[in-house]
């Protein structure tokens, strides 16, 4: 038996493997082994196979019943009915399976977006792939903030610590290494590999994937857990109570309608089928599944505009979001970072070219100069692109970075100069590193010279200045003075203020006995500083426009960003978010205050600048605990606790790690914070249209119900035969329902304040509205039916109150567009497929009254074109009360229903 990969040494895996551990596997080799191995996901649960979820459709306790009245009819002679009942009972079958079935189909397309990435290098070239194209062989890097796409042998493993939680249950990181282990040894143990779903917390390294998909550690753990269900939101979880409620309501009332019907002595097989049909018909059974297919069927809207939603729960909830907590580098400004200005040597050099395109020319005094000439500029050039763990790539025509833009921006700096990150790390080879993290806000790398080391140091330039006691300068190290510190730092806060991103670099030269005693911690003291770089991140120009649609629909943006206070101030100042320099706070200063005093800071500062993920954290604790609803944007491994605090925790799609994307309930696939306004919009669009189908179908079944009650109460023949009762609830709660969940955004959506979480969906009048309206409906339709009867005869009369009730409900959809505009205000055509939902069932009812086999089968007589024009009238009716009560509620009442 052979050994494991853990076992064998790393030049042993790749000869195993027949990859190359430098160039990687080429693009065809890779697309072979796909192939053979298949794609790097794990199994879903199975799925319900679509006939299995048809006949599910016939699982419903009235369902039955139905079918049971059918058969009643069918062994009494009533083959007409039975054809009927049946038929309806198949189309009412279909139409529930479409609507599950579209619901399930877009909630996999939302997860098939939500394929994570992985940098691979192929051919010789870093690559950003879908994770579950990575094949054994791929060369794949790791880096701090990632979840491990595959299971993998460590090539290359530098301050490597990964939280193997997800297949050991350790919560405290594991140190990394490349040695072999000889012996047998646990998971736990391995510690020169990493597996599937774990998650990079510190440090960085290079592996070569060794297996995919289910032959994974976590794959093989997925083969004995059952597949759970999909979490219901709180409004599914409300709607399926509420059905159930309703469905009790209108069992007892049916009930009651065949008790007094009986003791009326009425025809016992008729009262039953009404019972049953009018059971069927007024219970809203496919209620939870329109709100899923709503929700879903958004989420796929917002992908549409970049915001891809995680959760469905956070559909519901982005409508009453009241404060954004938004992260100024990339969500407000435009990520396309590039280096303006460089300050060393005492002097300012400005650099041209934007983009990441590496050309562009150093100016000093306007005066262009060659960069490799002057030595301290050829150090802190060649100092950015060493201490750096990002790719400047060329794909086609276009450049592009992998990695973190600010980094990216340096290689970019250094490019423009001839320098070559690559060939640079060929003479100077990383040895160690100490990663980046927000608390420092800053990273060091040591790199192996011919005389022994030199450590480069990047970040935030207080720091550096506060850690440095040495200057290069004129290509000697002289002492730095404490009035030089300040004077460096007046110089770049002139550039701060005027948007840039400031970034010192220092260095430290160090003998090999050095490095081996001296600790991470004392690494970085003692510094010589080099210089500083100017980075221009612009404003992101739909920004401006973004806040002043928060601000006019009452939500509260609010920047936090780690960047000094100038530069958040500038950016600030650029997208509208504040107008003066003292609207800004830093970190240090909020740290100072307590609960009390900091919110009610928040009521009035936008802007906290060096702010920490764990100050960024408490901020939206704050916000929550007094109950404002927040939408928090996070990118980082620290921001996950934020993220996961906040009421919608927002990851950045391009420059988010896969700990943010995994902790957040939405994913900006663009970065941008004009985005998490549209999804806000377009969450209170979908609130407004399931409220809108709620207040439709309620009002419907209960213009049904009351109908057939008055009826019985008032000892009248019955209206509605059981068919005609079974084919309205078919047209009305069929397309036109439907076509509700796509009604266009209402003006003014983004015009008023947050909805409260805790308001019901009744809120508003809607209980007024499905009352008044049903009972309209009813009067109306049994006052029609009351005079055709003795006018005319029964059957005229019923196919009079078939008719209108059916008519009544195209009305009373058409009118319930808008829950505070007339119809005419909003576009009367502006929701197209309502309008063919409404024309195609117009046609069938026609039919319904006007083809003699339909006539046979639905119990109708051909109406006369007065008739016709009457019941059209009397049914308009509920139109223009809904637009009556829609115009004193914004004119006389002040309110909208």
């Amino acid at each position: 038996m052979g050994k494991d990969f853990y076992q064998i040494s790393v030049q042993e895996t790749i000869e195993q493997l027949q990859t190359d551990g430098l160039a990687g596997l080429s693009e065809g080799e890779a697309e072979k082994r796909l192939q053979i191995y298949g794609p790097n996901e794990l199994k879903e649960t199975r799925r319900r196979h679509p006939l299995l979820m048809f006949l599910s459709q016939f699982a419903d306790f009235l369902i039955i019943v139905l079918i049971a009245a059918a058969i009643i009819s069918l062994l009494t002679g009533e083959i007409t009915d039975f054809a009927v009942i049946i038929a309806v009972l198949i189309l009412n079958a279909l139409m529930g399976f479409i609507q599950e079935y579209r619901a399930e189909k877009a909630i996999q397309a939302l997860k098939k977006m939500a394929t994570p990435f992985a940098r691979v290098i192929r051919e010789g070239k870093v690559r950003e792939i879908p994770s579950n194209q990575l094949v054994p062989g791929d060369i794949v890097l790791l880096e701090s903030g990632m979840v491990v796409p595959a299971d993998c042998r460590l090539i290359e493993a530098i301050n490597l610590q990964v939280n193997e939680a997800p297949i050991s249950g350790e919560s405290l990181p594991v140190d990394k290494n490349t040695a072999p282990i000889e012996e047998d040894a646990p998971l736990a143990e391995r510690s020169n590999m990493v597996f599937s779903g774990t998650i990079i917390t510190a440090g960085h390294g290079k592996a070569v994937v060794v297996n995919t998909g289910m032959r994974t550690e976590m794959g093989k753990i997925t083969q004995f857990v059952e597949g759970s269900e999909e979490k219901k939101t709180p409004l599914q979880e409300r709607m399926e109570q509420l059905g159930k409620w309703l469905g009790i309501s209108a069992l007892m009332i049916c009930a009651l309608i065949l008790v007094v019907g009986v003791f009326q002595k009425r025809d016992m097989k008729e009262m039953f089928l009404t019972a049953v049909s009018l059971a069927v018909a007024a219970i809203p059974e496919g209620l939870p599944a329109v709100i899923t297919i709503s929700l879903a069927l958004g989420a796929r809207r917002m992908a549409k505009r970049n915001a891809l939603i995680r959760k469905l729960s956070a559909v519901e909830t982005l409508g009453c979001v009241t404060h954004i907590c938004s992260d100024k580098t990339g969500t407000l400004t435009q990520n396309k970072m590039f280096a303006e200005v460089v300050y060393t040597n005492g002097k300012l050099y400005k650099v041209t070219g934007r983009g990441y395109e590496p050309k562009g020319d150093f100016y000093l005094n306007d005066k262009r100069i060659d960069p490799l000439s002057e030595p301290n500029l050829k150090l802190l050039l060649e100092a950015g692109a060493l201490c750096n763990d990002a790719h400047l790539v060329r794909e086609g025509d276009e450049w592009k970075i992998i990695g973190d833009p600010t980094e990216g921006a340096l290689l970019v700096l250094a490019a423009k100069a001839n320098i070559s990150k690559q060939e640079l790390e060929s003479s100077y080879p990383r040895v160690a590193e100490v990663p980046f993290d927000s608390q420092r806000k800053r990273m060091s790398t040591i790199h192996r010279t011919q005389t022994g080391y030199i450590v480069f140091t990047k970040g935030a330039l207080e720091g550096l200045l506060l850690l440095s006691n040495k200057i290069y300068e004129n290509g000697i190290i002289r002492n730095l003075e404490k009035i030089e510190k300040e004077e460096i730092l007046k110089l770049s806060e002139e550039y701060a203020i005027r948007g840039m991103r400031i970034l010192g670099l220092c260095f430290k030269q160090l003998a090999e006995e050095e490095l081996r005693e001296i600790s991470s911690e004392a690494l970085e003291k003692e510094l010589v500083f080099l210089g500083f770089v100017g980075i221009v991140d612009p404003a992101r120009p739909e920004a401006q426009e973004a806040i002043k649609i928060c601000r006019e629909a009452g939500i509260q943006p609010i920047m936090i960003t780690g960047d000094q206070p100038a530069t958040a101030s500038a950016i600030a100042k650029d997208v509208g978010l504040v107008e003066t320099e003292t609207e800004v706070m830093t970190g240090r200063e909020l740290d100072k205050m307590s609960d009390e005093e900091l919110f009610e800071h928040l009521q009035r500062t936008k802007v906290y600048a060096r702010v920490s993920p764990e100050q960024k954290l408490r901020i939206v604790r704050l916000l929550r605990k007094f109950g404002y609803i927040t939408a928090t944007t996070g990118d980082g491994v620290n921001d996950a606790p934020a993220l996961k605090e906040a009421d919608i925790g927002v990851s950045m799609g391009i420059t988010g790690t896969d700990v943010a994307k995994e902790t957040s309930d939405m994913v900006l696939l663009d970065d941008n914070f004009a985005t998490i306004v549209a999804a806000v919009e377009e969450g209170r669009v979908i609130y407004d249209n399931i409220r809108k189908f709620i207040r439709y179908i309620l009002t419907t079944n209960l213009g049904e119900i009351l109908t057939i009650f008055f009826s019985i109460i008032f000892k009248l023949p019955l209206p509605l035969r059981p068919v005609q009762i079974l084919w309205i609830n078919l047209l009305t709660d069929g397309l036109p329902a439907i076509a509700l969940g796509v009604e266009p955004p209402e003006p003014g959506v983004m015009k008023r304040p947050p909805r409260d979480p805790k308001e019901s969906i009744f809120a508003g009048g809607m209980v007024r509205h499905i009352l008044l309206g049903g009972l309209w409906m009813a009067i109306c339709t049994l006052l029609l039916f009351h005079y055709y009867q003795y006018s005319v005869n029964i059957d005229t009369a019923r196919t009079m109150a078939f008719t209108t009730l059916s008519l009544f409900q195209m009305a009373n959809v058409l009118a319930i567009r808008s829950e505070r505009y007339s119809v005419l205000s909003i576009g009367f055509f502006s929701n197209p497929l309502l309008i063919l939902a409404v024309i195609s069932t117009l046609i069938l009812q026609l039919c319904a009254i006007y083809i003699p086999l339909f006539q046979r089968f639905f119990h109708t007589v051909a109406l006369s074109p007065l008739q016709l024009l009457i019941s059209s009238a009397v049914a308009s009716t509920i139109f223009f009360l809904i637009e009556l009560d829609k115009y004193l509620s914004r004119k006389v009442w002040g309110k909208p229903i």
